[in-house]
């Protein structure tokens, strides 16, 4: 997914090349989601919003601490200092709709259909 949004950022710039690119650091930070599923099943009765909040606080959690982690170490392959919405230059609060979303989609995807 990293790559596709960052091919089309490329795209959008009307770069020659819309290469899409990611970081090894990337592969156990995306890992990490593995520990949603237990608290996917711990989330069955809530309503959807209140999952989703949750979701996206997690994901907010993950990628700050991850990213404070890497930025000591110099090593963060992401800054949002761009943004007027970042947080220590690792989180946007303006990706919050997106993350809220992911984490339902994500729901679905490890959850599976329902069987009445």
């Amino acid at each position: 997914m990293e790559i596709l949004v960052t091919s089309y950022d490329a795209f959008r710039r009307r770069e020659p090349s819309p290469t899409g690119h990611t970081s090894i650091f990337m592969f156990p930070i995306y890992g990490a989601a593995c520990l949603l599923r237990p608290l996917c099943i711990l989330l069955q009765g809530f309503h959807w919003i209140v999952r989703g909040l949750f979701y996206m606080s997690c994901i907010f959690s993950m990628e700050y601490l991850s990213g404070r982690f890497l930025q000591k170490k110099g090593k963060c392959p992401w800054n949002y200092r761009c943004s007027g919405w970042n947080i220590h230059s690792v989180i946007r609060l303006d990706y919050a709709p997106a993350w809220f979303l992911l984490g339902l989609v994500f729901e679905k995807v490890v959850m599976g259909k329902k069987k009445d």
